[in-house]
């Protein structure tokens, strides 16, 4: 299978009251299912690359590990479209919560078990440090400039972990879950503390990224997008800063604005 995530194919284009035949950018969709310890755990459909990231990410995200150090092996196997996963435990942590599903790229119910296990996995934000406004402006700047896959095709989200002055990793995805999980994934592999670090999303801020991450650990979320109502609940509740519409020189604080400050 190919590294490439997008593929050309031929379009007509409406423009200007005609018809135009030219070539177009695609993002690709791609299945990848799971076994852990030979077992068929979920098929998630994805963009295909940094795989590895979002498997760990994943598995870390829905409490069946905490550690990378948990895994004994894992196998990608990219033509066939799966990966394999063995533990050293027999026993997969939260097995009860599980059944054989289909994750999809779409938001909302696609993920059934969604609320059965956030209780143990999501963590409360303790942590005391401030970004400027301008910041917050500058990194979605970054994010949005990194994404090569979304200029070409329009047809992913983007995720972003950064510090308060740059960008540490940029991962894209068709699913916006994945791209959390592929930075969730990113830092467990490469021993990276998130506590201090920042979200920054291109997507909506539901309950459920909300609720990612928590899962990941970071304490303030940029997006350019919008937020529910339950996010900016789940928001209050977890101490997540939660800032939305970041556009231009402007920007919406939804929860605990102590963590955005003026610039001197």
């Amino acid at each position: 299978m190919s590294e490439s995530l997008s593929s050309s194919r031929s379009i007509i284009k409406y423009s200007h009251h005609e018809f135009i035949e030219q070539e177009d950018e695609i993002a690709i969709e791609f299945p990848l299912t799971i076994f852990i310890n030979n077992e068929e755990f979920a098929t998630m459909v994805c963009s295909p690359c940094d795989f590895e990231e979002m498997v760990i990410g994943f598995l870390a995200s829905e409490g069946v590990i905490r550690f990378k150090k948990e895994i004994k092996d894992m196998t990608i196997d990219k033509n066939r479209g799966f990966a394999y996963i063995h533990l050293h435990s027999k026993e997969v942590k939260n097995q009860q919560l599980f059944s054989k599903r289909f994750i999809g790229s779409c938001c909302g119910k696609s993920r059934q078990f969604y609320f059965q296990n956030d209780v143990t996995t999501a963590k409360t934000s303790m942590i005391n440090m401030t970004i400027k406004a301008t910041q917050c402006i500058n990194l979605m700047k970054l994010m949005q400039e990194s994404s090569h896959v979304f200029k070409d095709t329009g047809g992913v989200h983007n995720a972003a972990l950064c510090t308060a002055d740059e960008l540490i990793v940029s991962r894209s995805d068709i699913g916006r879950h994945n791209a959390l999980d592929k930075l969730y994934g990113y830092s467990l592999l490469n021993g990276i503390p998130v506590k201090d670090k920042i979200l920054v999303f291109s997507g909506r801020i539901s309950s459920e990224i909300l609720t990612k991450a928590a899962k990941i650990g970071v304490g303030i979320v940029l997006s350019k997008s919008a937020p529910t109502n339950l996010a900016i609940e789940l928001a209050h509740d977890l101490n997540i800063t939660a800032v939305g519409f970041i556009r231009g020189q402007s920007f919406n604080i939804y929860s605990h604005p102590e963590r955005i400050v003026l610039d001197s």
